[in-house]
């Protein structure tokens, strides 16, 4: 079947959620991706920062095949063994005592809520403490929990009324934190690192001071690390930089190494309030992709793994800026680890979409945010690789400009 009838048939039957690029993919290997004609393309985007470890790892591979032969599916009726090993092997390296496995990032903010939520009714049963704070350009997916704690109004006004007492407050500002957070917040939700808003890294007097302040007035404090989480930023959790903990963490995206979990992380003190049939999740937990998430944790802890994302951020980085200086339409680089954004002039889409002819995959950020995430195994070549296009992109919109 050639690209133009796979292309018929999802315009024809596929509900039309998603803006598609014009090619088929068909096979990946490594940071590369090949559609359906044998043309290949540099993919700085990594399945929306999900394919930490690139396309047709051997291990990762391995790890699905045998397990699939083993037990595909079984239900959360039942003890596995990927799913224990999983749990323990996240506990052991992060703040948390607890783990609830899910299917996606919005599904792990969906149950974060959730369980704020109870924690607040179990220890603060006669007091309103129903308020939840999140932040401006915020993104936490897109079923009705997560949706109401994401900022951006396009997103939320077709689906409103959104669930009751949420209140966004400026990000990275610490004082307007410090004069809201009060004693009808039950909890406070934020990005160490936000992606879908504009990659906007946090900063320390930010972080800290919301710790301090739910400390102070008895709210929970979630980080959302979907897609800033696992290394993305050059030390496998977001919130280290910032010598900061939070009480519950919300993951997704790379953990399943492309196949769909996600993952609620939380300490015994709110883990208590939590009972059998307070939630669940029918697919959860999967026998598959657990054996394969802990093919992806042990690979991301492995020594020497995140030296070279930071050694390969550094290096993305410096291309970057380099870009900035040669390009009048470049107004900000910002970003940490290998996750990294460029504010431009004018609109990022139609540069992300000239790329494709270039033989890059880059995608956007917001309207003027061209966002690069690419696989945490990208090479120094492939970086350059990837800033020579977007070199001659710039180029090319500037001179159109003229």
């Amino acid at each position: 079947m050639d690209a133009e009838e796979i292309i018929r048939l999802e315009q024809r039957y596929v509900l039309g959620t998603y803006k598609r690029a014009p090619f088929v993919l068909e096979r990946g290997e490594g940071a590369y991706l090949y559609d359906t004609r044998g043309r290949r393309y540099l993919d700085m985007v990594a399945g929306i920062a999900v394919n930490a470890l690139g396309y047709g790892d051997a291990e990762i591979l391995r790890a699905m095949t045998e397990q699939a032969r083993r037990l595909m599916h079984v239900s959360n009726l039942y003890h596995t063994a990927p799913h224990a090993l999983l749990a323990r092997d996240l506990v052991e390296c992060s703040f948390a005592d607890r783990v609830f496995f899910c299917n996606s990032g919005t599904e792990a903010n969906e149950a974060a809520l959730k369980f704020a939520r109870k924690w607040q009714r179990v220890n603060h049963p006669e007091q309103d403490r129903g308020e939840i704070i999140a932040f401006t350009g915020s993104f936490h997916g897109r079923t009705m929990g997560a949706l109401s704690v994401t900022h951006r109004e396009k997103y939320r006004a077709p689906f409103e009324p959104l669930l009751p007492g949420v209140r966004f407050l400026p990000y990275n500002d610490a004082e307007a934190a410090r004069s809201s957070i009060g004693p009808r917040t039950g909890a406070v939700i934020v990005e160490p690192l936000q992606g879908e808003g504009g990659v906007n890294p946090a900063t320390q007097e930010f972080m800290q001071a919301l710790r301090t302040c739910c400390d102070e007035q008895g709210a929970l404090l979630i980080f959302d690390e979907v897609q800033c989480g696992l290394g993305r930023t050059g030390t496998l959790w977001a919130y280290e930089a910032f010598g900061v903990t939070p009480d519950l963490m919300t993951l997704a995206k790379p953990l399943g190494g492309g196949l769909p979990l996600g993952a609620t992380l939380l300490t015994e003190r709110v883990a208590s309030a939590i009972v059998p049939g307070d939630h669940g999740s029918t697919f959860a937990a999967n026998p598959v992709i657990c054996e394969v998430a802990r093919v992806v944790l042990r690979r991301i802890t492995a020594p020497g793994f995140l030296e070279d994302v930071r050694r390969r951020s550094a290096r993305l980085e410096q291309r970057l800026r380099e870009l900035q200086r040669r390009h009048r339409l470049v107004r900000e680089v910002r970003g940490r680890g290998l996750i990294w954004g460029m504010e431009l002039a004018v609109d990022a889409a139609p540069l992300a979409a000239a790329a494709y002819d270039h033989g890059l995959i880059v995608t956007s950020a917001g309207e003027r945010v061209l966002r690069l995430v690419p696989p945490l195994v990208v090479s120094e070549e492939q970086i350059d690789e990837a800033a020579a296009i977007i070199d001659r992109l710039l180029t090319e919109a500037e001179r159109a400009e003229v």
